[in-house]
């Protein structure tokens, strides 16, 4: 019965001790999360800023050519990074991979019309901006209106803001679990030594020493565990980076 208790006993600490190994590495990759998002910031909010797309569409009378001009002009702007021009036949084309080859069939005419996406650099993609910046484009003539999803722009400031928050918050609680499942589970060890009369540094002592293990370990695997995550985010998203 000793060596079966004994058995009982090392396993128990050995599954205490990994849980508290992965426990540890989990809190410290998101630490690491936090960290890279709060030192990029600004990157990280450019870059979904700079890929979200206004799409300028023209009037229907509007020729290639004229939009082309247009484009042209759009170029030069301050505020504009990049513009794309759609012809009628790619609109079409685009179109018909979600709606199907027979979907012009309803109408005599071709209902697509010249369009240009647009999009801005990162000062400007807010909802106060992105109103001016509307403004400014639907004055041309050959403008018929000009779409984006202010939604997502609202959503978008508000979400990155708030991604720093909760990360924090789930850290916070890992660290506490983690705590409580050490002391846990080694309750018995630590009311048995209080009774033979041990002091609280000498109980802490081995608490300490398992803690530089537990935590070179959990270093190692967040730091392999992180490494990965941003390999295949740079292979991902290249000009994340």
């Amino acid at each position: 019965m000793g060596k079966t208790d004994n058995k009982i006993m090392r396993r128990r600490l050995m599954n205490a001790y990994l849980s508290s190994v992965i426990s540890i590495s989990l809190v410290l990759l998101l630490v690491g999360i936090a960290s890279l998002l709060m030192v990029n910031a600004k990157g990280v909010s450019d870059y979904f800023k700079e890929n979200m797309q206004v799409s300028v569409m023209m009037k229907q009378t509007v020729s290639d050519e004229e939009a082309l001009k247009f484009k042209e002009a759009l170029d030069g702007e301050r505020y504009i990074k990049n513009t794309v021009f759609i012809s009628k036949e790619q609109g079409q084309r685009e179109l018909a991979q979600q709606l199907g080859e027979d979907f012009l069939d309803v109408f005599e005419t071709s209902p697509i019309p010249v369009s240009i996406d647009v999009t801005l650099k990162a000062d400007y993609v807010s909802a106060d901006s992105l109103e001016v910046v509307r403004a400014v484009i639907e004055k041309s003539p050959l403008v018929d209106e000009v779409v984006y999803q202010s939604s997502l722009v609202d959503a978008l400031n508000a979400n990155l803001s708030r991604i720093s928050a909760v990360l924090g918050v789930f850290i916070a609680l890992l660290i506490n679990n983690t705590v409580r499942l050490n002391v846990y589970a080694r309750r018995f060890t630590i009311h048995t030594m209080k009774l033979v009369g041990a002091t609280r540094s000498f109980i802490r002592a081995p608490f300490l020493v398992q803690a530089v293990f537990q935590g070179v370990f959990a270093a190692f695997i967040a730091i392999i565990a992180l490494v990965v995550m941003m390999y295949f985010m740079r292979s991902e998203f290249e000009q994340l980076f």
